[in-house]
């Protein structure tokens, strides 16, 4: 059985990257993104990268790190209103940007990771989203048809995962992370907490080692908070004893 377990993000990717390739990054917002992964890509000087994320991070964090590198020239996303350098880049025309309905994006992942090439959605019919793209009538309805999405690579994060890669996420985290694991030609894990096999409670497993190729323990998480609005306590105590 090939090595699974790396020492470190460096060392996980090696023969991996090439420039032009296409990648998918797990997590929301900035929930769950793998960010020792993300950090050593940056390093690594890849470009020409299609990247496949519900969003692009923030300027300076996550994704945004690439951005700033000149590595994306493309992106395949669902929310990108965090980035200021994301709409200088966009309106410039030195970036790429393929929009979707984030269900749409989610599930034309999930059905790359299912060996399914294609699907038919009401989601967008009428509007931008279906144009160029073939519509078909079922039962009276119309729906557009939607292709899947692989990847060369795809990275994700876990909160915890054992040496044969299987993989527990937490909350958030889960949002796009399991299908991404699913469906990249090779799939690369970091994981906060790296266990023996057997630790991990089998009905809590989210993604098989299966679906993984290489693990890792990520070094250091920030773990942003990507708004934090809060009330005064005072305001807050007046609003609910009305």
């Amino acid at each position: 059985m090939a090595q699974k377990v790396f020492a470190d993000a460096e060392a996980a990717l090696d023969g991996v990257l090439f420039d032009g390739m296409t990648l998918m990054s797990g997590g929301f917002g900035l929930c769950g993104i793998p960010e020792n992964l993300i950090r050593a890509i940056r390093d690594s000087g890849v470009r020409g990268l299609t990247v496949i994320s519900n969003n692009c991070g923030v300027d300076g964090f996550g994704l945004g790190l690439l951005l700033e590198a000149g590595q994306i020239d493309k992106m395949i996303s669902s929310y990108v209103g965090e980035n200021k350098l994301f709409e200088q880049l966009y309106l410039s025309g030195k970036l790429q940007l393929e929009f979707n309905p984030q269900g749409t994006l989610a599930e034309r992942i999930r059905a790359g990771g299912a060996g399914i090439p294609a699907f038919f959605t009401k989601t967008g019919v009428g509007t931008v989203v279906a144009e160029g793209k073939e519509t078909r009538d079922f039962d009276g309805e119309t729906y557009v048809m939607e292709r899947a999405l692989t990847a060369d690579l795809a990275i994700v994060k876990a909160w915890r995962g054992d040496t044969e890669g299987n993989l527990v996420y937490r909350k958030t985290a889960r949002n796009f992370n399991p299908m991404m694991a699913t469906a990249g030609r090779v799939t690369l894990a970091e994981v906060e907490e790296l266990t023996a096999p057997g630790a991990l409670d089998k009905d809590m497993i989210h993604t098989p080692g299966i679906y993984v190729d290489r693990i890792l323990q990520g070094a250091t998480y920030e773990k942003r908070i990507e708004q934090l609005t809060t009330r005064p306590r005072d305001a807050a105590r007046a609003q609910e004893s009305v």
